[in-house]
């Protein structure tokens, strides 16, 4: 008679670890050698029927639950999540999906889980959708993304530098007139090329639109709300999407968007990096930022741009064979929320964490206009300076909210002899004198993280949730300072 052999080293694992004890105990429970344990926990050798027995004798186990296959209907879940058109083609095959169920039962409840709360939120977002296309209006794209999460997605986890924009900007620079006033040069291309003149009007004609071309009129029309360097930003564009449309559509066409408005999303966002190379050529402005030491101020002074404008331009100095010093952006408002992140290299997410409310770029909203320095270490001690500070949108009416967010510039501390804001910084993190240039608060090295559900920093006083990685610390006898103890 045959004697029937099974590999269930994950499931052994499992229940000598609920029973509390090493290998050399249950190995000796079972009079086998710890070594052999091991090697059946590794599924390097079978397990027997008559060690299947001996498990069952000695620690009341059903011999059900060595058998194969996992639990059947986890395996099924499993296969359900992983044929999500999401996940579609991420697995060769079911040995996965059972090797999952099998070693690692909770973390396969706990995706099974995840996805089921996904679908739950696209079919409420599918309802919402229905509404708004009884409306006329274009939402969700095939692939279920939003498409302003696709196209920032693209443009996130991509360089900023578009060397074919450069030498758009670069020709279109040549089209215009010299003059100080570019903002002159800009409107004279647009009416002597187009015939277009360009009009501001009062907040209460335009009370909701930044700019508007009138066809009828060929009229470029200008919100009164935006300060004068914003009015030229637009000015600019458009002159970008006139002069250079073909190559704009050919940089939004590599990008292989899979909707037309995350097109016309990306085009606008390919216009406006135009527009800036035209107010701040490359060459221009690399040179000038290496000798004031990328002190923002003085760039936007010379350029005549405003510290968001300047801040934009200044990430995308990455040239392959004339290159500034690699930074990264991200911008945020009140409540949080990312409205833009970018960088030389793709903005660092994984690496310094965005999401860290001990960044100062939150701490900027409670000292509007003043810029903050500080020196941040990750868990990984990755060391960063941050520079950050808030601009202002729109002028805002009376009885209106205005606009405010935080801009947040980085890079590696490595690199910090090439910028001005790193000299506020003492390097053994004592009390440093102001530089006089613009206010400037300096700070010690700060400790930071990813999300707070992903830190395991202990005693953070701004933790607003527990790790998911960590079990939590429930002890009535002691509290730690976090709100959230965990072990």
């Amino acid at each position: 008679m045959s004697v029937q052999k099974i590999f269930a080293g994950p499931r052994i694992r499992r229940i000598r670890a609920s029973l509390g004890l090493t290998q050399t105990a249950m190995a000796g429970k079972l009079n086998i050698s710890p070594s052999y344990l091991n090697l059946l926990e590794r599924n390097q050798r079978p397990l027997t029927v008559q060690l299947v027995l001996k498990l069952a004798s000695v620690f009341n186990i059903n011999p059900e639950e060595l058998e194969g296959g996992g639990d059947a209907s986890s395996v099924a879940a499993l296969k359900e999540v992983f044929s999500d058109p999401l996940l579609e083609g991420e697995l060769p095959g079911d040995s996965e999906i059972v090797e999952l169920a099998e070693s690692a039962p909770n973390a396969a409840a706990a995706i099974t889980k995840l996805h089921r709360a996904y679908r739950e939120s696209l079919d409420r977002l599918s309802d919402v959708t229905k509404l708004l296309n009884k409306s006329g209006y274009q939402t969700l794209p095939d692939d279920t993304r939003l498409p302003i999460d696709e196209v920032r997605a693209k443009f996130e986890t991509s360089p900023a530098h578009f060397a074919a924009l450069e030498d758009a900007a670069n020709r279109i620079v040549g089209l215009l007139k010299p003059n100080e006033n570019i903002t002159a040069s800009l409107s004279e291309w647009l009416r002597t090329s187009h015939g277009i003149s360009v009009k501001r009007l009062p907040a209460k004609v335009m009370p909701n639109w930044r700019k508007k071309y009138d066809r009828h009129s060929q009229r470029l029309l200008l919100s009164e709300r935006l300060s004068a360097l914003d009015q030229r930003l637009e000015i600019a564009i458009e002159v970008v999407l006139l002069a250079e449309r073909q190559r704009i559509d050919d940089e939004v066409a590599y990008l292989k968007l899979s909707s037309e408005e995350a097109s016309r999303l990306a085009r606008f966002e390919l216009a406006k990096y135009t527009a800036l190379a035209v107010m701040m050529p490359y060459d221009a402005v690399l040179e000038m930022a290496t000798n004031c030491r990328y002190d923002l101020d003085i760039i936007s002074a010379r350029f005549n741009v405003s510290f968001s404008q300047v801040v934009s331009r200044i990430i995308t100095l990455q040239r392959r064979k004339n290159s500034g010093v690699p930074m990264f952006l991200m911008e945020v408002d009140q409540a949080g929320n990312h409205i833009h992140r970018a960088g030389a290299r793709g903005f660092p997410s994984t690496r310094f964490g965005g999401d860290c409310p001990k960044l100062a770029v939150h701490q900027a909203f409670a000292n509007p206009g003043q810029i903050f320095v500080e020196r941040v270490i990750t868990p990984e001690n990755n060391q960063y300076i941050t520079v950050a500070r808030t601009v202002m949108g729109p002028r805002a009416g009376f009885g209106e909210r205005p606009r405010r967010t935080a801009l947040l510039l980085g890079f590696e501390a490595a690199v910090g002899k090439n910028v001005v804001y790193s000299d506020s910084l003492p390097a053994d993190n004592s009390s440093a004198d102001d530089t006089g240039q613009s206010p400037v608060e300096t700070f010690g090295i700060m400790p930071i993280g990813p999300s707070c559900r992903l830190c395991e920093r202990p005693g953070c006083l701004s933790r607003a949730h527990p790790p998911l990685t960590r079990p939590l610390g429930l002890d009535e006898m002691v509290t730690g300072m976090s709100a959230y103890d965990f072990q």
